[in-house]
């Protein structure tokens, strides 16, 4: 196949995106599924990658379990990747090589057993990865501009390098400038930093060069927002600290996308997140109440409540999604208001995380499928199993920190109503979507009881030739 022949059906192509992540990281045990905004990690990478329109399949290759289940959660394929490509020494492109056989000789058809023409290498410890910087870097790939195209952020950063042998009394030497002359920002060329977020591919020339880097090389300038990649403690705490500020840009754009996956139509914005699941767990004290207890002269305590919150759960009941309430405390008003609501509740709890998985284990129902909603560090064991960790506004910094979603009503005021209409939004959603499917079907032509509007659509062709 010529060049030209090459580039036609690779642009037509979409690309696979292929992620590498082992069990084994020295620097930062379990990095992988560490979580950021409440996601982990391999799940952000996974996400970004679907929600780019150029990509068309998404897959994780790995050693370790856990990282192999929030990568299917997350919605991608699972490779296992073999022991001896994913210990401390193995390379990356090792990896990325055994993936592109697997897919190329794999039990799938035989369309998607083929090698791609181009592959999107996606590191998941890069955690803030704009779906549209990996669309431009592959379109450039796929026309035939570059062979490759990696993630990279503008700096004018002076760089220095201590010296090995001082003896000349030099302690340390510029880099990339000379000491003497230090132009202004504004009279220097911009050079990059290497993020590590992606590298696009070309697949043949990869396989021949056996490294990321060959041919044309190309760079996909990124926010600096986004260029963080975790190696260690410092930088997932960094992170973390960034997720608000930076989910915000990103997150309603990822949604949508991710709704589209799903055939269900999402309007991008951040303030209404597409919350797919099956169940719905709150905390009681400061979620289902404003955190505060009237004590009359007899010890007795009574909270405040929302009746738009009733409403709310009452609508999950009726569209037949399980809710529980989880409190550390056993409270008579506890009992009384789930009692009420005719939902499932569990109390007095040293740790709310192994009840939820108890309860959810019981039900059938997967962790990634659950939404809690939380507002103290009491919470934090459950924020952690679940796909939809919330926290209402006034949270305590630990839980703020885990939630993939803030919800701008507080508790007792609200809040529940408030994560209840994004669930069942979603649904209705997923659920509108496929009956536009079916009615579509419904109206395809049956030659033997065509439809008032296909019979005129016939007769117009007819009478047009």
């Amino acid at each position: 196949m010529s060049r030209s022949d090459s580039t036609e059906a690779t642009a037509a192509a979409p690309a696979i995106a292929i992620i590498p992540a082992r069990g084994g990281s020295q620097g930062l045990p379990g990095k992988n599924v560490a979580r950021v905004g409440g996601v982990p990690l391999v799940a952000r990478a996974v996400h970004a990658a679907l929600a780019a329109e150029r990509i068309g399949r998404v897959v994780v290759t790995t050693d370790d379990e856990e990282i192999a289940d929030a990568a299917r959660g997350a919605g991608a394929e699972v490779i296992d990747r073999p022991a001896d490509l994913a210990n401390a020494t193995a390379s990356s492109e090792s990896a990325l090589l055994h993936a592109i056989g697997a897919l190329a000789h794999g039990p799938e058809a035989a369309e998607r057993r083929r090698a791609p023409e181009v592959v999107v290498f996606i590191q998941a410890t890069s955690p803030f990865i704009d779906p549209a910087d990996l669309d431009a870097a592959v379109a450039r790939v796929g026309q035939g501009e570059r062979d490759v195209v990696f993630a990279a952020t503008p700096t004018h950063g002076f760089l220095w390098r201590e010296r090995a042998d001082d003896a000349d009394g030099a302690s340390a030497v510029g880099v990339n400038h000379d000491p003497t002359n230090r132009p202004r920002r504004q009279d220097r060329e911009p050079e990059f930093l290497e993020t590590g977020a992606f590298y696009v591919l070309r697949t043949d020339g990869f396989v021949l060069a056996g490294h990321r880097f060959f041919g044309r090389i190309g760079i996909q300038r990124v926010h600096p927002d986004t260029a963080i990649e975790i190696d260690d403690a410092a930088d997932l705490a960094r992170a973390r600290v960034l997720a608000p500020r930076v989910d915000r840009r990103l997150a309603g754009g990822i949604a949508a996308a991710l709704a589209r996956r799903e055939g269900a139509a999402w309007v991008a914005d951040p303030r209404h997140p597409f919350i797919d699941v099956d169940a719905v767990v709150t905390d009681f004290d400061g979620v289902h109440t404003d955190d505060t207890a009237a004590v009359d002269e007899l010890g007795r305590e009574s909270v405040r409540v929302s009746r738009a919150d009733g409403h709310g759960v009452a609508r999950l009941r009726d569209a037949g999604i399980p809710v529980l309430i989880l409190s550390a405390e056993a409270n008579p008003v506890v009992s009384r208001r789930a009692e009420k609501l005719g939902v499932d509740v569990i109390q007095g709890l040293a740790d709310k995380g192994a009840a939820l998985r108890e309860w959810a284990a019981a039900r059938g129902i997967r962790l990634d499928r659950i939404a809690y909603v939380g507002n103290d560090r009491g919470d934090i064991p459950a924020l952690d199993l679940v796909g939809w960790p919330l926290a209402v506004p006034d949270a305590a910094p630990d839980a703020l920190e885990r939630a993939r979603h803030v919800l701008e009503r507080h508790g007792g005021h609200g809040a529940v109503r408030e994560l209840a209409e994004l669930v069942l939004a979603a649904r209705d959603a997923k659920l509108g979507s496929a009956a536009s499917d079916l009615a579509r079907e419904s109206r395809e032509l049956d030659p033997a009881h065509p439809t008032r509007e296909q019979r005129e659509a016939i007769a117009a062709a007819s009478s047009a030739t």
